[in-house]
């Protein structure tokens, strides 16, 4: 039974972890697209409530569920794919911390434009692209830990 329940929250976390993943892209992206300096500081600042709430306890759940389970299947921490996935897990965090940094930088320059009926400035589009740049490593890093879960495949440690 204590497998069961660890493994259901070990997936709910990965499927809070995408699904928190794949709106708050869709959601900065569509914001971005719209060049509209308030409704980006307003999605923004929903964003970063969200990344918080959700993506940021999901992402402390993991490695504690994922031990329990390794712990209750006897499985080692050194095979191959779960190293790799921890692996992945590592760098998917290090373009993640960043992100969240850079939408509050984000939310705070279009809140300001807007206020002063300003364009949005250089320093929000640098970021934006930083941003939009970091989602690939960081969400394919979560996308390759999700597989190997999944397949459990040999590798080599």
């Amino acid at each position: 039974m204590i497998y069961l329940v660890l493994k259901y929250l070990h997936v709910l976390g990965a499927t809070v972890i995408l699904g928190t993943g794949t709106g708050i892209a869709f959601f900065m992206l569509m914001a971005h697209r719209s060049g509209d300096a308030a409704f980006i500081a307003r999605t923004a600042g929903i964003v970063v409530v969200a990344d918080v709430l959700f993506t940021a306890t999901a992402v402390l759940a993991q490695p504690i569920t994922g031990y329990l389970l390794a712990r209750e299947t006897g499985t080692n921490l050194t095979d191959g794919w779960v190293a790799t996935s921890l692996a992945l897990y590592v760098i998917a965090g290090l373009f993640w911390l960043p992100v969240v940094w850079i939408q509050v930088r984000m939310r705070d320059l279009a809140a300001i434009a807007a206020r002063e009926g300003q364009a949005l400035p250089a320093a929000y589009h640098r970021l934006f692209g930083i941003w939009f740049a970091c989602g690939f490593p960081g969400f394919g890093s979560v996308l390759g830990i999700v597989w190997l879960m999944i397949a459990k495949p040999s590798l080599s440690s």
